[in-house]
């Protein structure tokens, strides 16, 4: 075994990181109106620097800008492209014993990416790196789930094909362009597919007017053809989640639903999958991953909780998992970033890069410098 020079790295992780005091407190007084856009901009940018510092400090062969100039995972992300409109909603989206803010989008028009904001912000990142700079962006399979046939105009797509056309397209034209601006690591953020192992999501999922049974098949081909037109030279991975708010979370079920489509049917470079709990199931749905130049990034280690685990316990899990794919196809990380939202979930900061640490130290001994 040895280190990889390649993304996915041994060591990595899922891109979201705490936010300072600092960051938090300029946030608060812009929405107040206390301070501009260009004194939050500043204070980003001072921040955003000390992470990418701190992350190769501790040996990480990537960095993040950690997602600082965001608020939600996704939704910043999702507002930039045509034909989305940012909604209020009655309820925010429920976790486990807490609920989110009451935000969500509709789809109104036709769906394009025409540029967007988050460019200048992998800019930025690339400008400050001395080791891989990882941008971080949601999967389309991600745009559609949780908001469903209810959120789409019938004026806009009276069916859904074309819908899932588009969306294609547009994830095409967004790689292109963060690979045109210098970006060799891009992941997709998603919980799409592991919503979809849960019968209680499933069953949501047919309240809002699709057929979950078809969405994996449905999915797959959405992901390859947004990867139809990937540049060689560039790796994507996708990151599969159960929902991470304030370290709690939605769904619960095993890969095997979708463990087909998702690890022998896509495309990716590599897939960072979520093993951080009994919630997550087995690895014996990894029996589907092929034999080939993919990663599986096993997410051993949790972000909801500043409890650092026991090394041996993880090396154990590295074992098992190898029963179903090869050591040499395997790498380590958290099981999810630490602020899917800015609010960031129930840990500190020094206990955060503590876990980060030990991830490097783990793959070092495991894999080898």
């Amino acid at each position: 075994m040895s280190a990889r020079t390649a993304p996915p790295f041994r060591a990595d992780h899922v891109g979201s990181l705490l936010r300072p005091a600092a960051l938090k407190d300029a946030r608060a007084r812009h929405a107040k109106g206390e301070i501009s856009v260009e004194a939050l901009r500043e204070i980003e940018d001072r921040e955003i620097e000390k992470i990418v510092k701190k992350q190769e400090e501790i040996g990480l062969k990537l960095a993040t800008d950690g997602e600082f100039r965001r608020s939600w995972w996704h939704f910043d992300f999702f507002r930039g492209l045509s034909g989305v409109t940012p909604v209020s909603t009655p309820t925010g989206i429920k976790f486990h014993g807490v609920e989110t803010r009451h935000e969500a989008i509709r789809i109104d028009g036709k769906i394009d990416f025409k540029g967007h904001p988050q460019l200048e912000h992998f800019r930025f990142l690339k400008a400050h790196c001395k080791v891989t700079p990882k941008m971080t962006i949601p999967a389309p399979s991600s745009f559609h789930f949780r908001q469903g046939r209810v959120a789409i105009s019938k004026e806009a797509y009276p069916g859904l094909d074309q819908f899932f056309d588009d969306l294609g397209a547009t994830w095409r034209k967004a790689i292109r362009a963060f690979y045109d601006a210098g970006c060799r690591y891009l992941q997709l953020d998603d919980t799409a597919w592991s919503m979809l192992c849960d019968p209680k999501e499933r069953a949501q999922s047919k309240a809002r007017g699709d057929n979950p049974d078809t969405l994996p098949a449905i999915y797959a081909k959405l992901m390859n053809d947004a990867l139809s037109a990937k540049p060689a030279d560039m790796a994507i991975t996708m990151h599969s989640c159960r929902g991470n708010f304030r370290s709690t979370w939605i769904a619960q079920g095993g890969y095997e639903f979708i463990a087909e489509h998702l690890l022998a049917n896509t495309n990716l470079d590599g897939y960072f999958l979520e093993y951080d709990s009994e919630r997550a199931g087995g690895f014996e749905p990894l029996r589907f991953f092929p034999k080939s130049n993919k990663q599986v990034v096993l997410g051993l280690v949790t972000s909801k909780s500043g409890r650092l685990e026991s090394k041996e316990d993880i090396k154990r899990r590295i074992d098992e998992a190898t029963k179903f794919v090869s050591l040499d196809q395997l790498c380590l990380s958290p099981q999810c970033g630490f602020a899917s939202t800015e609010e960031g979930n129930v840990l500190a900061e020094d206990e955060q890069w503590a876990k980060l640490r030990m991830i490097v130290e783990l793959a070092d001994e495991v894999w080898g410098r």
